[in-house]
Parts: structure tokens; sequence; C-alpha cells
């Protein structure tokens, strides 16, 4: 492991650069504006893990956007380690909000990054973790410490529900054959408390219309006469949480695992402040399901919000409008037992059958996730809980997330394999959001774990 570290630090500052080249790439899979600049990222991250001494680089085109592919593969009697990650990045509105260009890095000290932050969207979420691994592989290539084969598949469409990865899996499960999938798309507690995650929410995302008159109409000849689609959006959406906060529709929490009260006890063991959670977020209280406290409702809870809503007039100055149109996003974050199928279906019959008669509803499913859990028994675990304590220097907390990786469930459904969730960004790094960043800090210490893991896994494997 010497001359792996040796290696990484000699290198580090050109590491960093390469990194910033890739976050100038626009990579914002949901807009069809830019899917050159997602090819190009797709070609740029070849580029680095043929550069970094990886066998068989491809960028394969799928009926989306494309995936790359790299393997170096040792011995068949080692293990195989699959990464998996994504190059895409989520879109950097609303833009007037960015304190300096989404796709323009630049490195500045915060109160939690104090040796500095990478300031652009994909810093965290997901290229900067990426880039650790491809970096990591580099160093254990050139110092001769590589311990297990290991597989790359870096895909550009997760942040828009990974449509064509399941058709990809499947038509290629010889090629994507391993024995554990690492993916660090997660984060820790705190830079001085390091954390593994050991399970994720599902998701449902919906979108929702609610039409009234065929045109929009004066609200003054037409107002109080005609149903309002906005008004009427907005009672719906209200009436699908009650009073404390849970969720109204039909058989939600038929499936929901409910875990006992020594298992909720030794979650919220976790490090939480309270007092510090609401200055962060420059809130006065929290809010949620009753009965439960902020980790559990982020974690083992699921939810449902409104991630957008529009309709009428929304330009400058005033257009006394009754609109014929009102829509909006929701998201509705799923837990173990839960199916995203089934979720999808109870949400469309229950929002369908509170719509009044003025009304017509149409209801749309973007896609969705299964939740997933870990087990913190096996070799991959602990090779990831011992790496960590090595670079570290204590060991890390096992926790739940609250978002989604729906992959993880797939690959365990595909593939047969479980995965480990091996994160070093921090939840108050902005993902999805303007200003995201990533501590330089953690970008280093992913890289410098990494290794650990495989040479850790190579020895309990044996």
């Amino acid at each position: 492991m010497q001359s792996v570290q040796t290696y990484i630090a000699d290198n580090k500052d050109r590491f960093l650069e390469e990194l910033l080249g890739l976050l100038r790439l626009p990579s914002i899979s949901a807009d069809p504006n830019y899917r050159e600049e997602v090819r190009q990222t797709a070609e740029q991250v070849a580029a680095y893990l043929e550069k970094a001494g990886a066998d068989g680089v491809e960028v394969i085109a799928t009926p989306g956007h494309p995936i790359v592919y790299a393997e170096k593969i040792l011995d068949p009697a080692l293990p195989t380690v699959l990464v998996y990650g994504h190059y895409d990045v989520q879109p950097p509105d609303p833009l007037d909000l960015w304190e300096s260009g989404p796709f323009d890095p630049v490195i500045k000290s915060t109160p939690l990054h104090p040796d500095g932050a990478i300031f652009a969207r994909g810093s965290c979420d997901d290229k900067g973790q990426v880039f650790m691994h491809i970096k990591a592989f580099e160093a254990m290539q050139a110092s001769g410490s590589l311990a297990c084969n290991i597989k790359f598949m870096i895909e550009g469409e997760e942040e828009v529900g990974s449509d064509h990865l399941g058709d990809f899996c499947a038509a290629n499960r010889e090629k994507l054959a391993c024995d554990v999938i690492l993916i660090s798309d997660t984060s820790i507690i705190a830079n001085d408390t390091p954390s593994l995650t050991t399970g994720l929410r599902g998701l449902s995302y919906m979108e929702v219309e609610v039409t009234g008159p065929n045109r929009d109409l004066h609200s003054g000849v037409y107002g109080g006469a005609v149903a309002n689609p906005i008004n009427i959006l907005c009672k719906m959406i209200a009436s699908l949480q009650d009073e404390h906060k849970r969720i109204t529709i039909p058989g939600f929490y038929d499936d929901v695992e409910e875990l006992s009260n020594a298992e909720r006890e030794a979650l919220n063991k976790a490090p939480f402040n309270a007092d510090e959670y609401k200055k962060a977020l420059d809130i006065r209280a929290v809010y949620g399901e009753e009965g439960y406290t902020t980790l559990e409702r982020v974690s083992i809870r699921p939810t449902l919000d409104v991630n957008g809503i529009w309709g009428g007039y929304t330009g400058e100055g005033a257009k006394t409008v009754l609109p014929s149109k009102a829509s909006a996003k929701i998201s509705m974050r799923l837990v173990p037992n839960q199916q995203s199928d089934k979720i999808t279906a109870l949400f469309t019959e229950h929002f369908k059958a509170i719509a009044p008669a003025g009304v017509k509803v149409k209801v749309m499913a973007h896609h969705g996730g299964e939740p997933a859990v870990t087990p913190i028994d096996t070799p991959e675990y602990m090779a990831a809980h011992k790496a960590m304590e090595k670079t570290f220097g204590k060991a890390p907390i096992p926790k739940r997330e609250g978002g989604s990786i729906p992959i993880v469930a797939l690959f365990e459904e595909v593939l047969g394999v479980k995965s480990v969730l091996m994160g070093f960004g921090l939840d108050s790094d902005a993902i999805h959001s303007p200003n995201e960043h990533y501590g330089v800090f953690n970008f280093y210490k992913g890289i410098e774990t990494i290794p650990y893991f495989y040479s850790y896994y190579a020895e309990l494997k044996r």
C-alpha cells in the first residue's frame, strides 16, 4: 500500500485538475439539447479509463445515453469488483442562485470544508466520486498493487431513471459477472465521522395535470363560476397528507417495514445535532411524520413531496387569468417491502378518485426504483469497513440514507450480487441544488481509501 499511496500523493494536483476539466462538460441527461455534451463526457470518461490502464474500453450506445465499460482482468481466480457510477448530472436550474457558473468549477473554503470545496454541478453527484475510482485504479495499476479484477460500468442516465440500464445488464450478464458491486454515490456523516450506507429508499416519480376550461379565462368574468385548476390541484395535493403528516393514499403503508424499538434506537445513535441541522438550512423547526425522529424520517419512513408545480401566468407584472391547466411533479420515497409499481398504481387510482367533477385529471408515471438494504456481515462490507477505518482512523458507522439508487436492487435481481455503498460526500454538499460542491478533502480521502478496499477484499475472499 505504501507505493500506491506515494503515487497518489505525487499526482494529487493533476488528479484535481483533471476532475475540474470533466466538470466543465455539461452532461445534463434530462435535456435533449445537451445530448452531444453527454456523449462527449462519456468519451472523456473512457479516455481517462484507457489512460489509467484499463483494457477493453468501450463507449456503448443505448437507446438513450451511452454506457462506458472497461476492465482489467488479472486472474480469473481473483475476486472481481464491478465499479458502478454515473457521469450525467442534474439540470443546474435555477441558475440565478448559483454563486459561480455550474459548469465553471471553482474551489473555495467553507465552514465544513476548510481545505476547500469544488463548486460545480456533478462535483459530488457523481462525477467527483466516479473519478475517485478511476484515479485509485490508476494508482493501483501504476504501482502494481491491484489485488482484484476490476470492471467499470459508468452510465449516463442515472439522473433520469436509468431507463436502459436494466436491459443492458440483462443482455450482458457474462460481461458484467462479478463478486460485488462497488458504488460511491452516497455520503458520510461528517469528515471526522465516517459511515457506510446500508440502506436506500425506493422511488415512485409522478406527474399530474389538472384541466378545467378549454382555454385560459378572464378571472373577473368567469372567476367563481368555473373551477380553477390551480386551486383544485393545490387542494388535491394538500389532501395527500393528514394533520399527522401521514400519507392518505389507501394501502400506501400496507407493506412498510416497521423496525423494532431496538433497531430504531441503534439508528438514532448516529451523531445528529438538531440545532446545527436547522441552522445549516435556515429553518426554525423540523417537520415530518409524527412519532419519528429526524433521522428516522429521512431513512426508514416513506414520504411524498411535490418537486415542482406550475400553471397560469408566472411572468412579470399582473395578468388576471383563470388558467386552463395546472401541473405538478410528485415523488414518493419508499422503504423496504414497498414496491414502486404498486405505489404508482395506488397513487394513480387515488389521485383520479379525489378529483372534483369540474376538472379532468391526467396522471403520468416517470420512473421508479426499489428500496434496498445491504448486509453488514459479508466480506465486501467488512473490506469497506476496514478500509475506511484505516484511512479515517476510526470505525465507520452503518447508516441508512433517504435517497434512491434504483440500480442497487436491479443489480441484485439481474446479476445476483450485492452492492457496497462507500460514498464520501456530505449531506450538506447541495447535490441537485444550486451551488453543489464536493470537498477536496473528501475527493482525496476517497482515492486513498479505495485501494485499501481492494487489498482487504482480496484477503477476506481467500
